[in-house]
């Protein structure tokens, strides 16, 4: 299974995890939980607006907050090429409770009762398959010392984050012809070509990400994905569509720099040491 998971790493930057250990009625029930969260009235979801800072990802960000950086952060490009999201999304953002750095921001519990404690717990449960299955598997697959251990000795405060996402339903004449609402990756990487990856019961959606391809040397891929518009259904309108992806992050002291044995003489290090938390910033705040 480990080799599986690098191989897929390696070719295509995403995978789908099976035997996760998250059972399927937790993951409805945190859908349910976003369905009821982004039904709330906007005046409501500003109880718990992101706040000002922007490397602060925490909390609601409305709709039109956030945009697209094309893929590209290099801070003296950035401002010429950033843009608009077409595609209208709101957002929440939720980290571990106990972080020095980031506080999370929660709606009064009598606006939502039960939201908190249901998302604390969900955050809990991606914690747990993330130190007891995915990092293994890439520290095994990857043949890193001291086996599965390694990558998670990087991770072992927890420091991510889970992001509460909804694309409203809206009528299919907002889109370009090309836009909108069904999740696609690029396959092969670089080629310009993207294929469907539509959500799959008991498994976890994993993607490879900038951060992994810079810590294996370019060794795993990231890969471009982005979300479409499925066929028109006759109806005029663009159905709403939910998504939850957790992201892992180093530690916060972790300085980011080529792990063992994906580097050598006839392989240089392809990317400068960073360290975690500067490096995520720069990609949050090229999102804003």
């Amino acid at each position: 299974m480990r080799s599986i998971l690098v191989k897929a790493c390696r070719e295509g930057g995403f995978a789908y995890f099976l035997n996760t250990g998250i059972p399927q009625a937790e993951v409805d029930s945190m859908f349910e939980w976003s369905r009821k969260l982004f039904s709330l009235p906007n005046k409501a979801k500003m109880l718990a607006a992101h706040p000002k800072e922007i490397w602060k990802n925490r909390g609601y960000t409305r709709f039109g907050r956030e945009q697209f950086p094309q893929e590209e952060f290099d801070a003296s490009e950035l401002a010429a090429i950033r843009k608009p999201n077409v595609v209208p999304q709101e957002s929440f953002d939720i980290g571990r409770d106990n972080s020095p750095r980031v506080s999370n921001v929660w709606l009064p519990e009598e606006v939502l009762p039960g939201f908190r404690d249901a998302a604390s717990a969900f955050f809990d449960t991606c914690r747990q398959f993330e130190l007891e299955k995915l990092l293994p598997a890439l520290s095994l697959g990857l043949g890193l010392p001291g086996g599965g251990e390694f990558l998670e000795n990087m991770h072992g405060k927890g420091d991510n984050q889970i992001r509460l996402l909804h694309y409203p339903a809206t009528p299919a004449e907002t889109f370009a012809s090309d836009a909108a609402m069904m999740f696609e990756v690029e396959s092969p990487s670089g080629s310009g070509n993207f294929v469907p990856a539509p959500p799959i019961p008991g498994t976890v959606a994993f993607n490879t990400a900038d951060l992994l391809t810079r810590l294996s040397n370019g060794t795993l891929i990231s890969t471009l994905h982005r979300v479409r518009a499925p066929p028109n259904d006759g109806t005029g309108m663009i159905r709403e569509r939910f998504s939850i992806p957790y992201f892992i992050n180093p530690d916060e002291d972790i300085v980011v720099d080529c792990l063992p044995g994906c580097w050598g003489e006839d392989k240089p290090k392809k990317y400068e040491p960073v360290q975690g938390w500067a490096y995520i910033d720069t990609r949050i705040e090229a999102t804003y």
